[in-house]
């Protein structure tokens, strides 16, 4: 494992390594400037634990499209004991601080993403955070959502795990963009942000099934794309917080601030190594993660009968919209071979 770090690390130019420091440096500066020298020691000192598990997390956010939920909720919730509302807002907010700091080093670095991806999913989350957000959050229970994404995640896995047994040339970039490339784009922004503001992200594993999955996009470019697209989610929903929904709260704000010198580190390294990985290792990681997530879920969230039964709905839903995505895909078979990362 040292000798794979050190090989990474290796990798990265002096110009790459530049720009990771500086965005690091910056960050820091305004942090430690805004709260003054005292409080922002005391901020480290007093929820040190909360920054030692972002360390992980931010990584995972920065490098993945599914978010540091899988490491940072289990911990918050079972050992921290933080309530899980808490934190879903923190998971958000922190967000809004990791990965844009992990998608200015994307853009600086020139890690390819696909822009028009971006800009139509960005459409669709702007709305559907704040559907998820400010209307659903509120009446749906919290075992009930956490179950259903757990379970919406698991039928991803097994389709990108059937679907990476396959000798396949994914695409660089979309072949064709039309008003039908451009509806699924926005539909699956949509739905990626309500699931973001019910459970703290969403929209960036939501559009990685659509473009991995129906687009036939390499997982090498899905990636920072969905970080990007789960940053500008996590900005808007952070605003809801604080000046819509008033519900970022002090304790909240305390993990927040205790956090931020270690995410503005953690993701944007977690992007820079997931740009030098192998599609399939991408994939594979992704799949561990999610089943992870899948079995901290089962141990941590109560399964009521309605909670079962829902799980079970969302699961037969989003299995058949996978295995629908896998079985017809919009690319061009002729042109499925145009790239090979």
């Amino acid at each position: 494992m040292k000798d794979h770090l050190l090989s990474y690390l290796a990798q990265l130019s002096s110009s790459k390594r530049t720009i990771l420091i500086l965005i690091a440096i910056i960050v820091w500066t305004a942090w430690f400037t805004l709260l003054g020298g005292k409080d922002a020691f005391s901020y480290m000192s007093e929820y040190w634990q909360i920054a030692v598990t972002m360390v992980l997390g931010s990584a995972i956010a920065g490098g993945t499209s599914l978010g540091g939920g899988a490491v940072a909720f289990p911990i918050f919730t079972k050992i921290l004991h933080i309530p899980p509302q808490d934190a879903k807002i923190f998971s958000l907010a922190i967000q809004s601080v990791g990965m844009s700091a992990a998608s200015l080093a994307i853009y600086f670095t020139g890690i390819q993403v696909e822009w028009q991806v971006i800009r139509w999913g960005s459409l669709g989350g702007f709305l559907g955070i704040f559907l998820g957000y400010g209307l659903l959050a509120p009446i749906l229970p919290p075992d009930i959502i956490k179950i259903s994404f757990t379970v919406m995640l698991t039928s991803f896995a097994i389709t990108l795990l059937v679907l990476n047994r396959e000798a396949r040339y994914p695409y660089l970039t979309i072949p064709t963009w039309t008003i039908r490339e451009q509806s699924i784009v926005l539909l699956a922004g949509l739905l990626g942000g309500i699931m973001s503001g019910l459970a703290g992200n969403g929209i960036d594993i939501c559009i990685f099934s659509v473009m991995v999955l129906l687009f036939r996009f390499c997982e090498k470019v899905a990636t920072p794309t969905s970080v990007i697209l789960m940053a500008i989610n996590a900005v808007v929903g952070f605003g809801l917080q604080v000046f819509v929904f008033q519900d970022f709260t002090d304790p909240v704000r305390s993990y927040w601030l205790a956090a931020i010198p270690v995410v503005v580190v953690g993701a944007p390294v977690g992007a820079m190594f997931c740009n030098l990985l192998p599609r399939e290792t991408i994939a594979n990681i992704l799949i561990v993660l999610i089943f992870i997530e899948v079995i901290t879920s089962l141990i941590l969230i109560p399964l009521r009968p309605i909670a079962l039964c829902s799980s079970l709905i969302v699961l037969v839903i989003f299995s058949y919209l996978n295995y629908w995505m896998y079985r017809n895909p919009l690319t061009p078979k002729i042109l499925e071979a145009k790239s090979q990362p």
